[in-house]
């Protein structure tokens, strides 16, 4: 059985998405992703798994893309969502790209250096022949040869380039070079930056202009180049270190797309989130409260402050109760204007999702 999703919804999906981006839709962008339905085939003979790394490069593309297929046609998408698969190499797969291997786990993907070099001996280059960029390559071409804009492909998570930086010079190392040789891990952003533009731009090459639009690894849809940007290093740095190592990189990178976003990881960052809001090319911000902390509905202050700045706001991921908590932020705001929510469930939630949607006008 086809994936159920009536082309005709995509210009409702355009039409409301650059509403949301230019902040002048009246409620919020909800996204529900419900399994449960009879994908009516049988399923592939490789597994699930969320981890594109885990396939064994023996597996073709075009067997990975079928096992995608299967899973959304198992899918019930409501509200403002819609067929988007996320070709999930890792977070910041830039690493593997400029050379570091490739660990996996059960649940995770890593990286680690061939080595670990001084840091003025570290030269990160862009080469076109190296393996898992070419992997990466060839399952979003063979997933925009499957359904050539029926399904929306994401942008692969490219990283942060200070959190690259720090998979081949180790944290506790790079915390030191800041101190002592500041130029030369000056000198490695900047190169790895050159290198991030080159592989966002060769990724959308492929993706575009099949791709409806541009999503990421968190599937906020824009008819205009987007990217959820992060820089999960940044919770260990003062202010003066942000404004120095991280916001020149991270303002450039903002400036080369229309609709920018940024990963906001943990407490630790809160301490530079007046200095992102200064930013006019940011246009959102993603909160992510993280482990051993409250839950994404006890940050009011965090959330008024990022509208109170003109900013989109997504909702994070929580193992939470995810309407209770939406709720509760809602009324902290004060508005779920500018707000996005993103949710995955199971398809015996349809009717209290749904009910749930009305709510907010978006079913």
């Amino acid at each position: 059985m086809p994936i159920q999703f009536d082309p005709a919804r995509w210009d409702t999906i355009h039409t409301d998405a650059a509403a949301w981006w230019a902040g002048e839709l009246d409620r919020p962008l909800m996204q529900v992703r419900l399994r449960g339905l009879d994908p009516g085939r049988p399923e592939p003979d490789i597994p699930e798994d969320r981890f594109t790394t885990h396939y064994d490069p023996s597996i073709s593309a075009e067997r990975v893309v079928d096992r995608w297929d299967y899973d959304l046609s198992r899918t019930k998408f409501l509200g403002d969502a819609f067929p988007n698969i996320w070709p999930n190499f890792g977070a910041g797969a830039v690493a593997a790209f400029l050379g570091a291997d490739i660990h996996n786990t059960d649940d995770t993907t890593w990286f680690i250096p061939k080595s670990v070099q001084e840091i003025a001996d570290i030269q990160l280059d862009y080469d076109p022949a190296e393996r898992w960029f070419n992997r990466a390559k060839d399952i979003c071409q063979a997933a925009i040869d499957r359904w050539q804009g029926a399904v929306q492909v994401d942008m692969v998570d490219l990283g942060g380039t200070i959190d690259v930086i720090s998979t081949f010079r180790p944290s506790e190392l790079l915390l030191l070079d800041l101190y002592d040789s500041p130029d030369e891990v000056e000198r490695l952003n900047w190169q790895i930056h050159e290198n991030w533009l080159r592989y966002f731009a060769e990724f959308n090459q492929i993706l575009q202009p099949a791709n409806r639009g541009y999503t990421a690894w968190t599937p906020i849809f824009s008819a205009e180049p987007y990217y959820m940007h992060q820089c999960d290093f940044c919770y260990m740095l003062s202010p003066d270190m942000f404004e120095r190592f991280v916001k020149p990189q991270l303002v450039a990178a903002f400036q080369t797309m229309p609709h920018a976003f940024y990963h906001l990881d943990g407490p630790g960052q809160l301490n530079h989130l007046d200095s992102f809001l200064e930013i006019e090319e940011l246009k959102g911000i993603q909160w992510v409260p993280g482990a051993g902390v409250a839950d994404e509905g006890g940050w009011p202050e965090v959330y008024q402050k990022i509208r109170a700045a003109g900013k989109l706001v997504q909702i994070g991921v929580s193992d939470g109760p995810q309407m209770e908590i939406f709720d509760r932020i809602i009324d902290q705001v004060g508005s779920a204007e500018g707000l996005v929510w993103i949710y995955k469930g199971d398809i015996s939630e349809e009717d209290e999702i749904m009910r749930f949607l009305e709510k907010y006008g978006a079913a």
